[in-house]
């Protein structure tokens, strides 16, 4: 080992070892998925960041758990793909790059659909580069050689041939749809333009006569100049009030027009009056009320928010004008009988500030039946989707089984833009791949397809799919597991399993890893209003990469939320100083040592064996619970092995071969060090890549990089159990001295003297092996251990498993007070003998627990009745 290896320094630096290592990783190509064959492929797909802002401790959550997955196969030896890529975002992006154009005075009309898609471009490769740049400081290992983007061309190809053929199959088709309509700019808005303020309005009551005279129905609204394109009145099915009227007519004011009584359930029948007036081309609930039942759809308003023919008297009025009159109107007539104050949310433009009007606009959908049932019965074979955990299998089901059909079209100019052609004459439509020859005669489509439709093909369109020589596709489709959030399990995991199945004929993933929302550590959503989010390149700044790492797999179980705490990131940077300071130790102790040098096979101590064993036992139960992404039981395990075992255990044990004069015995503590550390350093590696490559650069070592290092596996001949049991006595009776010198505050630079009594040969021979142990860290002046040792007068007891500890401690033990504590200790057993016997007594534990837990609950009441004997001895003898 070179010089520099030996030098680490005396405190870990995150800051400086992190941008190092993902340099090397980067440039070594450690990353790129090789297409080796005799490998095993594997992959994922990020979910793709929208390039609206910078990435936040939800994106962190999600990206680390998939790096830990991408990293541990890597070791493992599979060909391992981990995609990554961004999303376009069409609604978010533009509204963003419009808000930016806003500042300047200007609005995308200034600039044209060419020149505002420029500058869309220049704000994706902004953002783009931030994201890069985020992705490094979290060190994620991913194949950027293979980076895709949404609106790249191959992509395109992928969203073209998909609309085309769905087009072709009848399942793309257009049709009329509510939109939030901007009368001002005359345009339609998105959800994220439509912003929403509390207004003071009134709920106009009216009474609807019946037309065959036989009485009359209330109805109530907020907005009255719509009743002009009313087209029923809907009433609950069940509601006894008018279930008699359902099929009769009510003559509508003002236009004398007859419209049905229709039953629905959409209906509350606690509000209001229990009846309302359906208006299908001017409310998004009316216009499925109104497909329900086959409705005419009256557009009254034009586009500029002024009153159509359609709304006869009033044509022309503007419809606020329009409102008043035809109020005045309808009081006149003694049909709006009362006017009610009603304080309500009302949507108005984030640009303009106009009232939002839905208003009704023809739209591109996809027939969702077809797709949905495929998917359904996906879910009934041997290649579902697995979904971890299990419940959310029931949320995607109870979505699909309730499916509507799926409004595709934006309007928007950043984005897909809608391969269709409208004929100049005709008016006929043309669905290609490219425009049609006569171009002249034809001109496009204006809206953009819906973000998530290119994005429900990110698992086969970023691997080259429709190219049928895509090598990729062909190797690492479908892919192994999706890790995203249970809030967009209907907005794109079920997508991508319908257009997967339709256009692979595979599911696009064995496995959907749900995590849930990271929340702040009073359980508060984060947000920009409660000031409350928090910046994970802020928490890297501050603790470093692997901290934040550790903390965010570490931290909640799956499909649940996860509370972000300061306390406990920064506990997990003192849990890495831990492993530096140990690692640092141990390096110190090796110096000189090479990868040829380290030998397993000499005469090993107690304490090798047993962190030997404890290694194996923690790579078996680390990979298996890999497997079953439980990542938090899976830090729990490393963090105890590191912290307890090796650290605050074997550390302290090999210091006695370590500092000794047997060259032998040094040797092989030394080998141990050297292939425990590596090996833990290879587990810990997919969680806190950083510091575990630096350490591992420090080790003697094979290979490049840790991140292609073999993954441990458990070695049989590693495994000592009568080691583990030896080991486990000692600590306890080590726990045991430690803790009565604290009681009575005899430091353990003060030698006492140590008496141990053995229950059997068996124990004593425990004894006997450890005793250097004992002798280290107990610091006796005197020890004595056998069969026969008795208890000597005024000394302080400890009763453990088949031995009992006696502290001589004349001067320093207080007879009353040992009394007491003894009689505390009594009842501790007395409870946990009832609470056994009252478990093996229980019928019902008997017939349904396995063999193997009676026998441990059996073994765990013969344990306590025995201890309980001794300290009812004890205390006998310390009264007489």
């Amino acid at each position: 080992m070179s010089d520099e290896k030996l030098t680490m320094p005396t405190k870990y630096n995150p800051q400086e070892t992190e941008a190092k290592w993902y340099s090397f990783w980067k440039e070594g190509k450690f990353f790129e998925a090789t297409g080796d064959e005799s490998k095993q492929p594997y992959s994922i797909v990020i979910p793709p960041p929208n390039v609206t802002g910078k990435l936040h401790l939800g994106h962190a959550w999600d990206t680390t758990l998939q790096d830990i997955l991408a990293r541990v196969k890597r070791m493992q030896g599979y060909d391992t793909l981990w995609l990554p890529g961004m999303d376009h975002a069409g609604i978010a992006t533009q509204a963003k790059v419009e808000g930016k154009l806003k500042e300047q005075g200007l609005s995308r009309y200034d600039l044209g659909r060419e020149k505002f898609l420029e500058k869309s471009w220049e704000w994706k490769e902004e953002y783009a580069s931030f994201i890069r740049n985020q992705w490094s400081k979290m060190g994620l290992s991913l194949d950027y050689s293979r980076e895709r983007f949404t609106l790249d061309e191959g992509l395109s190809k992928a969203v073209r041939e998909v609309f085309v053929k769905l087009y072709e199959k009848g399942l793309i088709y257009r049709g009329e749809y509510i939109i939030n309509w901007d009368p001002q700019t005359k345009t339609a808005l998105s959800d994220i333009e439509v912003i929403y303020q509390d207004v003071q309005g009134a709920f106009y009551h009216m009474n609807y006569p019946l037309t065959d005279g036989s009485g009359q129905i209330e109805v109530a609204t907020t907005r009255p100049e719509t009743m002009l394109g009313d087209t029923a009145v809907a009433v609950h099915p069940e509601d006894e009030r008018y279930k008699h009227l359902i099929g009769k007519t009510v003559t509508l004011p003002i236009t004398n027009r007859e419209i049905p009584i229709v039953g629905d359930e959409y209906v509350d029948m606690e509000f209001g009056s229990g009846a309302v007036k359906i208006t299908p081309a001017h409310d998004p609930n009316d216009f499925e009320i109104g497909n329900r039942h086959n409705l005419e759809r009256i557009l009254v308003m034009n586009e500029d928010g002024t009153m159509n023919a359609k709304a006869g008297k009033y044509q022309g009025m503007d419809r606020f004008e329009c409102r008043k009159q035809i109020v005045k109107d309808l009081q006149d007539e003694g049909i709006l009988f009362k006017v009610e104050e009603h304080m309500h949310s009302v949507g108005h433009s984030e640009r303009s500030g106009a009232v939002v009007e839905p208003y009704l606009s023809t739209q591109w959908f996809v027939k969702m039946q077809p797709l949905a049932d495929a998917a359904i019965d996906l879910q009934n074979s041997e290649e579902k989707v697995n979904f971890v955990p299990e419940r959310f299998e029931k949320t995607y089901l109870r979505w699909m089984e309730n499916i509507r059909d799926w409004c595709i079209s934006r309007q928007l100019w950043w984005g897909h833009r809608i391969p269709a052609w409208y004929h100049k004459e005709t008016g006929e439509v043309y669905v290609g791949h490219e425009a049609p020859a006569d171009i002249e005669n034809w001109k496009q489509d204006e809206d953009v397809l819906d973000t998530w439709f290119s994005s429900a093909l990110w698992p086969f369109s970023t691997m080259g799919w429709p190219d049928e020589a895509s090598l990729d596709y062909d190797r690492f489709y479908s892919t192994n597991v999706l890790v995203t959030g249970y809030d967009i399990i209907f907005f794109w995991v079920s997508r991508m399993i319908f257009q997967g199945l339709e256009f692979t004929g595979k599911r696009p993933f064995d496995d959907v890893l749900i995590h849930g929302l990271v929340r702040d550590s009073e359980g508060r959503k984060m947000s920009k209003s409660l000031g409350n989010g928090v910046d994970p390149m802020d928490v890297i700044d501050k603790y470093g990469a692997d901290s934040l790492r550790f903390f965010l797999s570490t931290g909640s179980s799956p499909g649940n939320d996860l509370r972000f705490y300061w306390e406990k990131v920064e506990s997990t940077w003192n849990f890495g100083n831990k492993i530096w300071n140990a690692s640092r130790f141990a390096l110190m102790n090796m110096e000189g040592l090479t990868y040829e040098e380290i030998d397993l096979s000499g005469e090993k101590t107690i304490a090798d064996k047993w962190i030997l064993t404890r290694l194996q036992e923690t790579i078996a139960d680390v990979t298996r619970l890999i497997d079953a992404y439980e990542f938090g039981e899976v830090g729990r395990l490393l963090y105890n092995f590191i912290w307890d075992d090796f650290c605050d255990w074997y550390i302290e044990m090999a210091k006695l071969p370590l500092y000794g004069e047997d060259e032998e015995a040094k040797k092989t503590t030394r080998s141990v060090l050297a292939y425990v550390l590596d090996q833990t350093m290879r587990l810990l590696h997919p969680m806190m890549p950083f510091i575990t490559e630096e350490i591992w650069q420090h080790l003697p070592h094979k290979g490049e990089s840790i991140t292609i290092a073999a993954w441990p596996t458990k070695q049989e001949a590693y495994m000592f159990e009568e080691a583990v049991e030896d080991m486990e006595l000692l600590k306890e009776m080590i726990r045991s001295v430690r803790n009565t010198r604290a009681e009575l505050n005899v430091p353990m630079s003060k030698q006492i003297e140590l008496l141990v009594h053995a229950k059997d040969d068996h124990v004593l021979g425990k004894l006997t092996r450890g005793q250097s142990y004992i002798e280290k860290f107990c610091n006796p002046s005197k020890l004595e251990i056998g069969t026969d040792v008795k208890a000597p007068e005024k000394s302080m007891s400890q009763v453990l498993s088949g031995v009992e500890l006696f502290l001589p401690l004349a001067g320093l033990l207080d007879l009353d007070a040992e009394i007491a504590r003894l009689e505390k200790e009594l009842d501790k057993w007395n409870k946990e003998v009832e609470r056994v016997e009252k478990k093996l007594g229980n019928q019902g534990f008997i017939a349904k627990a396995p063999a193997k837990v009676i026998e441990e609950e059996k073994a765990k009441q013969a344990d306590y009745i025995a201890k309980r004997e001794t300290v009812e001895a004890r205390i006998a003898e310390l009264k007489a």
